[in-house]
């Protein structure tokens, strides 16, 4: 397999992360807002609007992401960052903090339709591990989907990842508030 590399989202890497997502900003015109805004702000915003407002966030530190590449070619997207950052995470019951554990969450892992099923998700998971590591935060949380058996996750609910993905990343269920969404955690090393 070609190498796979990331680099943060930034202005310089926007043209990579527009390409990834295509035209429709990932899922619906999200452009990973959904977790950062109410959902009727969200809604209004739902193409150009988030696309704007990421684009904004992505010039701030730290990043809101990374994107993947195997090889030159972008393929992926990872969200990443404090806990705090996402207020739509907060209020869910399914995804509200675990406990007063200072944490960043992925809340994103998006591949290029050409290039599922080719299990880059452990490696995405890994690498955002990593870029939470190199800004100081030692806890990494994610509330992936755990598609009941005989059943295969939609794009729509599985922009979290897959819980299987996380498991091969090192992380430990700590807690299920929905049968199909459990909350994973990591605990990071320092690099």
């Amino acid at each position: 397999m070609t190498d796979f590399t990331t680099a943060p989202l930034t202005p310089e890497t926007w043209k990579d992360f527009e390409q990834v997502m295509g035209s429709n900003g990932g899922a619906r015109g999200c452009w990973c807002m959904h977790w950062r805004l109410s959902f009727k702000e969200w809604d209004a915003g739902a193409g150009d609007g988030n696309r704007k407002a990421l684009r904004e966030r992505s010039k701030q530190q730290p990043p809101p992401g990374l994107v993947c590449y195997l090889g030159d070619e972008p393929v992926g997207w990872v969200g990443i960052g404090e806990r705090s950052e996402y207020p739509r995470l907060q209020r869910s019951p399914v995804t509200k903090a675990l406990d007063d554990t200072p944490t960043w969450v992925i809340t994103c892992l998006f591949v290029r339709r050409d290039h599922r099923h080719q299990r880059l998700q452990t490696k995405m998971i890994a690498a955002a591990c990593d870029f939470a590591a190199e800004n100081g935060q030692h806890t990494v949380e994610g509330f992936p989907v755990d598609p009941v058996p005989g059943q295969v996750a939609g794009s729509d609910n599985a922009m979290t990842g897959i819980a299987s993905a996380f498991r091969e990343a090192g992380f430990t269920e700590v807690a299920r508030r929905k049968r199909d969404r459990p909350a994973m955690r990591h605990t990071v090393a320092d690099t």
